[in-house]
């Protein structure tokens, strides 16, 4: 996770310097290896790097390519290799990633970008023709942001300094905060009106005062896998998954693991241990972290991820969450929070987090994030029978139907009406019941953000792709949103990796019958079937985890006094984001253990203390705004009033 940003004056007028430092500061947290600039008339772009492999070590960025474009990656390559025999030619054996990314640039130009396998996002300008390329990789695991007007272009990947040290002041993105209340935003917003970020598997191009937004790949709704035999659908998952892991323990330091006794971190730890017993990985060690609470009865993995700790022979970092538990309620902070998920104060867990990956000098974090989604992990018929239904096999369509209605204790015609209603508009069938917006939000703000308040939930096309192809791309788009908001980590730094969101292992499970994935009563029974013998039987059989809220509950009846007196003058209420009246009930209910839906009620109390917090930073630390000549110190007065006009 290194950090990149660039600055275009359209009218070819130097990037003034002082601003530039200013910007160094703002990123030089997220990549503390050092740095370099290129520095043209009109043009400055900075890099600040991160080393988490042995070739980033023996990268110059920004890079020049032969014919002389500049290049500023931050990523990693999984498919170096198969790159570099390739592009023989012109590359050596060693060759870093953003070598071989600017080789593969001079061959193929942007059709480049759909032959770059890994987590990465990127830059390139074109001294030459004048133009800017800014492209992130399918599944958008890296943050880069960019912002045009008249005047200028800028983009960076963190929004702080597009923010900050812009000459204007943007409005906030309605769109944005909807999405934040419901799930999380779409993948091209930010807070910001004016500020996008770039969307996967796409490339924004910025040329004669043009930009344009093109996707460079997608996945193949025609490609299909099929075996004969169970068996051969299990040994190309377990390549697959085990290729996957293998790539994301491309590290030069020890590598942790979130272990949480769930299938999807066990069965990383499982495979990553293998590959590092076998030499086939690069890391050196591997390490383990996980979380519990003694507090939870619903819910307490210990005796869990204690069984993948006793397999491997090596107890972990174990962090007791439940002691700690509380809300944070404080906004008057220091710190420009330019996301509602960033900028909080470390919690005690935090810090035992960063003490971990300290104590184990390392710098990737593994997460099992996508697992659920992708394997199989929600037990439901229903991109099954659809694609029986949309394909017209209507004997195997009632067959499964029984099947499904025996397992599930459902009636075959309730289910048949589930699967038929995914063919209609969200509009006309109304959102699903977990969807449906909360009771507390305005009308008004429900009104004019609908499809962001659930989701951006859509129908099935009857005469698209396989009804399944298209459920599998609409979560996708879902951990696509969820990776995007992560906050950027700085202290200590870290790269986070998702080893279920590879892309070769998504092609796979997209391209295979979904009654492999799922079966009546088998939840996620190709990944069950293919591990046995290499994940414990107890973490393959256990049932699906619960949900914690009890301790949330808990954090709001403690902070009961606070939660009213910020309920007395909300800004989300004076923006027409919340209905005070509706809010304070739903939070009586929490505290009194009534149903309430608990993750959106946590999420508008995050949004109230996100937009507090734009309504009181300091920012007198950032120094001078803009590009002006004249110096300027934005005191807490002026500062306030800046941020209130975002808040206008």
């Amino acid at each position: 996770m290194s950090a990149q940003f660039g600055r275009w004056n359209l009218d070819g007028e130097p990037v003034d310097t002082g601003y530039l430092e200013r910007v160094r500061s703002l990123i030089a947290p997220y990549g503390p290896d050092g740095g370099d600039c290129y520095s043209k008339p009109g043009i400055s772009i900075l890099y600040r790097a991160f080393h988490t492999t042995n070739q980033s070590r023996h990268e110059t960025q920004p890079h020049p390519s032969a014919s002389g474009a500049i290049l500023t990656l931050d990523g990693r390559l999984d498919n170096r290799d198969q790159l570099i025999r390739q592009l023989s030619a012109t590359l050596e054996a060693d060759a870093t990633d953003v070598e071989i990314v600017a080789a593969a640039y001079e061959r193929w130009a942007a059709e480049c970008f759909a032959r770059l396998i890994g987590d990465w996002a990127l830059s390139i300008w074109e001294p030459n023709e004048r133009s800017l390329i800014l492209a992130k990789d399918p599944v958008g695991t890296r943050h880069l942001h960019y912002s045009l007007d008249e005047r200028q272009v800028s983009w960076s990947t963190i929004l702080d300094p597009l923010v900050l040290l812009a000459d204007r002041s943007f409005e906030l993105d309605e769109e944005y905060i909807a999405g934040w209340l419901s799930s999380f935003p779409a993948v091209h917003l930010t807070p910001y009106v004016g500020i996008h970020s770039v969307p996967p598997s796409s490339f924004v191009i910025v040329r004669d005062r043009k930009l344009t937004v093109r996707k460079y790949w997608d996945f193949d709704p025609g490609k299909k896998v099929r075996y004969r035999t169970d068996g051969e659908y299990e040994e190309h998952f377990r390549i697959t998954f085990t290729q996957s892991v293998w790539r994301r323990l491309r590290s030069d330091t020890p590598v942790v693991a979130e272990l949480s006794g769930g299938m999807d971190s066990s069965s990383i730890v499982c495979m990553a241990d293998a590959a590092i017993r076998t030499g086939a990985a690069e890391a050196p060690a591997l390490d383990t972290l996980s979380y519990y609470s003694d507090d939870e009865p619903s819910w307490n993995d210990r005796q869990y991820f204690a069984k993948i700790e006793a397999q491997r022979g090596r107890t972990g970092c174990h962090i007791n969450v439940g002691e700690h538990r509380s809300l944070d309620l404080q906004f008057h902070t220091e710190e420009f929070m330019a996301t509602p998920g960033s900028g909080h104060r470390p919690t005690p867990a935090a810090k035992q987090f960063a003490q971990c990956m300290a104590s184990h000098h390392s710098r990737v974090l593994l997460s099992g994030t996508g697992g659920d989604e992708v394997t199989g992990g929600a037990p439901t018929p229903t991109p099954e029978l659809a694609d029986l239904l949309a394909t017209l096999r209507l004997r195997q369509l009632a067959h499964q139907l029984k099947a499904w209605a025996l397992s599930s204790r459902k009636p075959w015609f309730h289910l048949l009406l589930e699967t038929g209603r995914r063919f209609f508009p969200p509009a006309l069938v109304g959102a699903p019941k977990h969807r449906q917006p909360p009771a507390w939000l305005h009308p008004g703000f429900v009104k004019r953000h609908p499809a962001a308040l659930i989701g951006y939930e859509r129908r099935l096309n009857l005469f698209g792709p396989l009804p399944s192809f298209q459920d599998n791309l609409g979560a996708l788009e879902a951990l696509r949103r969820q990776v995007g908001c992560s906050a950027l980590p700085s202290g200590p730094p870290y790269e986070k990796r998702y080893p279920y969101l590879d892309r070769d292992l998504l092609e796979f499970l997209y391209a295979i019958p979904r009654e492999q994935l799922v079966r009546p009563g088998q939840r996620r029974s190709l990944m069950r079937r293919a591990l046995v013998g290499i994940v414990p039987d107890e973490i393959l059989n256990r049932k699906r985890k619960a949900f914690v809220s009890r301790g949330h509950r808990v954090a709001i009846a403690s902070q009961w006094a606070r939660l009213i007196e910020t309920s007395q003058n909300m800004v989300s209420s004076s923006r027409g984001i919340l209905d005070t009246a509706s809010y304070c009930e739903a939070l009586e209910k929490a505290r009194s253990g009534k149903e309430v839906p608990i993750v959106p009620l946590l999420r508008a109390i995050g949004i109230e203390m996100w937009l507090r917090n734009l309504a009181h930073s300091d920012l007198s630390h950032t120094g001078q705004r803009g590009t002006t000549d004249r110096p300027l110190r934005l005191a807490r007065n002026e500062s306030l009033t800046y941020i209130q006009r975002l808040l206008s």
